[in-house]
């Protein structure tokens, strides 16, 4: 019986050698505060390429300075970043993993000492800080230093790109009615709240001809929050703007009690295939390889990203191989212990 899990799968000419994928994981470790790549993070992401995963996403890279979640996030506003970058995409490919970033900006969940940009002036809570509500200047900067980083990020040498536009982080900020009070172009209703999306998406096209996979919240938690029919809609846009895949996560852009259950995310990534027939990635709480399997046999995602999994076992794909009875071949110094 065909293993889905283990079986390759095409993005606009970047093959997957499989679908399991690292989704992307802040690790808060760039001790210098300058957004460079350190030893760490080498070691990080090369090991679960050794493991077998078949995609690496690094975590959520600052395109501004003033984008970053915390001041010890990565970071690619500047050229400065490059090296490293390289170094990491370079060591990923050495093992036949394909490498992605993902493009972030913090909005008003960045953590830092200076002013902090929004759409709107609304804290997320009382322990975060009043964003200022960005100019049209300041807007177009931000699409700007998304450009220039999917142009630093072909440079480095990665296979994919992913927005993310979750976690109420800006992007999810300016599609959400929850955090977006503009009365300008970029607020109201739900075509002016896609517009900086939109134009992200489009300004990256400009220097980027790979695949481009967006991350969503496909649940706000909030009745007056984006709902399903919105959320079909933004699918619908990013559709038809090319978008690779999309990956579904929830919640973040406003406080709200969250109940995790195993793959509690995917029937958001399954309603979006089914409805707009768009490629989706699962991910949360999908601990096993039987589990990973019978999402994709029933065709309720094309990819399994996993997040704290591989944080507990780099090898995870060997594990879920085990479980299904698929021979997944070894990395060559570690064949003695695989057989």
């Amino acid at each position: 019986m065909e293993r889905k899990l283990f079986s390759p799968i095409n993005f606009q000419g970047v093959t997957l050698k499989n679908r399991i994928v690292m989704s992307p994981m802040c690790m808060y470790s760039c001790e210098p505060e300058d957004g460079t790549v350190q030893d760490f993070h080498i070691t990080h992401y090369e090991s679960r390429a050794v493991g077998q995963v078949g995609l690496i996403m690094l975590e959520a890279t600052a395109v501004q300075p003033e984008g970053r979640i915390s001041t010890k996030d990565l970071g690619i506003w500047s050229d400065d970043h490059m090296e490293g970058l390289k170094k990491v995409s370079d060591r990923i490919h050495a093992h036949g993993a394909k490498s992605s970033i993902q493009l972030a900006h913090a909005g008003r969940k960045a953590n830092l000492p200076n002013d902090i940009l929004a759409p709107s002036p609304i804290a997320f809570n009382d322990n975060y800080k009043t964003p200022n509500a960005m100019s049209s200047e300041q807007i177009k900067a931000t699409i700007q230093a998304f450009k220039d980083a999917a142009r630093r990020s072909k440079q480095a040498g990665f296979d994919i790109i992913e927005i993310h536009a979750a976690h109420g982080y800006l992007i999810n900020q300016f599609l959400s009615p929850l955090s977006n009070k503009r009365t300008d172009m970029y607020g109201g209703p739900k075509e002016n709240r896609y517009r900086l999306l939109s134009e992200i998406i489009e300004a990256i096209k400009t220097v980027w001809n790979g695949p481009i996979f967006v991350r969503i919240s496909a649940d706000e938690y909030h009745e007056c929050g984006n709902q399903q029919d919105d959320f079909i809609y933004y699918a619908e846009q990013l559709k038809k703007q090319g978008i690779a895949l999309i990956d579904c996560s929830t919640g973040g852009v406003v406080p709200a009690t969250i109940q995790p259950y195993p793959g509690y995310q995917v029937p958001k990534a399954e309603v979006l295939k089914k409805q707009v027939a768009i490629p989706t990635g699962a991910v949360g709480l999908i601990t096993s390889g039987i589990q990973a399997e019978e999402i994709l046999q029933n065709k309720r995602a094309d990819l399994i990203f996993l997040g704290r999994e591989l944080l507990r076992n780099p090898y995870w794909a060997k594990q879920a191989a085990d479980k299904l009875q698929f021979d997944l071949s070894a990395p060559k110094p570690y064949e003695r212990g695989w057989l």
